[in-house]
């Protein structure tokens, strides 16, 4: 088992498979599911193998707010400079 960091979750009664999720995910962590719901929609889905980066990418496009992302353990970059909340691209850009 990995040292996950992040974990999203889909929120499949309001996600209506519009893909922007998929398209900003800089992992692929995220896929459209071939299988409709019952709503009719095929929402996204999460690929449990791959690791979430924690960019918040996909919960911020999301037109739905059918994305939660939890924190699971501490970001490196973050638990290094002593803070515990999320480690923003520049700073990690910035070697922080």
């Amino acid at each position: 088992m990995s040292n996950r960091a992040f974990e999203i979750r889909i929120l499949e009664s309001y996600c209506k498979g519009c893909g922007l999720c998929v398209d900003v995910c800089a992992e692929g962590k995220l896929r459209i599911n071939p299988q409709p719901n019952k709503r009719g929609f095929q929402p996204a889905v999460a690929d449990p193998e791959v690791e979430c980066g924690g960019c918040l990418r996909c919960a911020t496009i999301c037109p739905d707010a059918a994305i939660e992302i939890r924190r699971l353990a501490p970001v490196p970059c973050c638990a290094d400079a002593g803070q515990e909340g999320l480690c923003p691209e520049s700073l990690r850009a910035g070697g922080k």
